[in-house]
């Protein structure tokens, strides 16, 4: 297969300096991707900024912003089999983006926050005959978020993991399908949970 692969944050940015982001490693991604290729498929990841060397085989194409990141994966995604988003896409960026740097005052500013597109659910939209894996990151009503982004995004499976996933080594997961049941459960270094998720995907969603 050809899977396409998101990982890492993505930037929006309030001036030429500061910006909004969150604390995503990209590591989930990476090493996903590492486990794609070791399995015999080609990937392409598309990745936000992060500090890790790109798995030896992939090809990587880096973005900065949630925009930059739709748009690769809207040119790629036609040529793949499937995609697996794991990256942590920022879910606001300002409504109008100010140049240069904006000063200090000594008073309070209001920042005027808008929502950025949802990169998986507008690839799953678009997906014909090809499949959709998204991830969520949840702290509260875990099941019912992941349950409920499953079919906003028009998901085949979601992987459901915990805040404290971001920046660790380790990660648990859950895998839900359509069944909206917990049908794999996956824990321990994210290296080797990626191994168990894309054998997952192997036999339970590509082969379908």
């Amino acid at each position: 297969m050809r899977i396409l692969i998101t990982a890492g944050p993505t930037r929006e940015y309030l001036d030429d300096v500061r910006y909004l982001s969150n604390a995503s490693s990209g590591q989930m991604g990476y090493a996903l991707a590492h486990s794609a290729i070791q399995a015999g498929h080609e990937v392409a990841l598309v990745s936000g900024p992060v500090r890790l060397p790109p798995p030896e085989g992939c090809e990587v194409y880096h973005v900065e912003t949630t925009d930059e990141m739709y748009a690769q994966c809207e040119n790629l995604f036609p040529e793949c089999d499937g995609v697996i988003g794991t990256a942590a896409v920022c879910d606001y960026k300002i409504k109008t983006r100010e140049p240069g740097k904006i000063a200090k005052t000594g008073e309070a500013i209001t920042l005027e926050l808008v929502e950025t597109i949802d990169v998986l659910a507008e690839l799953g939209t678009q997906k014909g005959h090809r499949w959709v894996i998204g991830f969520a990151l949840e702290s509260q009503d875990a099941r019912f978020n992941a349950v409920r982004k499953l079919y906003s995004k028009k998901c085949d499976a979601i992987v459901l993991n915990g805040v404290n996933a971001i920046g660790s080594n380790e990660n648990y997961v859950e895998v839900i399908d359509q069944s909206q049941e917990t049908v794999a459960t996956y824990s321990g270094e994210k290296s080797l949970v990626a191994e168990s998720l894309i054998s997952w995907v192997q036999a339970h969603i590509a082969g379908k």
